[in-house]
């Protein structure tokens, strides 16, 4: 193979990768205005999009799925836990809609739609986490919980603690 056919065919390759994550995919920084702490998460349901403030001006934008119509809420907590490749347990509204659903699914197991990563937050049954279901997100889908790409939850992951605070609005 020619030197030129193999930059070619790299070049192709490295493209294609890029443009296999859909834009929105990837996080951005953008113009932020709030009054909130800088390492705050702000989830904006009706935008389907979560927000980790920077500063007073800056914000990180990543897309989310968020609650379905009549699961929608609204309110401010915390991160509980952070755990990667998490099992799952159906609670109990999901297992009554979904009886087939296993009473645990195995972390790493397709079919987990906590993803790569979740993290808890208090109060109730609800997480900030990674899904199986890329197409899920950006729309209003679970019950309750805030889906994001794995590459995004990943991301967050690493940038915040236990103990973050968290602000949901509709």
């Amino acid at each position: 193979m020619s030197l030129k056919i193999a930059v070619a065919l790299a070049a192709t390759m490295v493209a294609a990768s890029f443009a296999a994550v859909p834009a929105q995919a990837r996080p951005d920084v953008v113009a932020y205005r709030g009054d909130y702490s800088p390492g705050t998460i702000v989830v904006k349901t009706n935008e389907r999009r979560l927000y980790l403030v920077l500063d007073s001006g800056r914000a990180i934008r990543y897309p989310v799925g968020v609650g379905k119509a009549g699961k929608r809420w609204a309110g401010e907590t915390r991160i509980s836990g952070k755990y990667q490749h998490p099992a799952w347990s159906p609670p109990a509204e999901v297992k009554r809609d979904n009886p087939r659903i296993p009473d645990v699914i195995p972390g790493g197991s397709p079919s987990n739609p906590m993803g790569v990563a979740a993290m808890t937050l208090a109060g109730g049954e609800y997480a900030i986490h990674g899904t199986n279901r890329p197409g899920s997100v950006g729309g209003f889908v679970s019950y309750g919980c805030v889906r994001m790409y794995n590459d995004d939850i990943s991301d967050l992951y690493r940038r915040v603690s236990v103990g973050t605070p968290v602000v949901v609005t509709r």
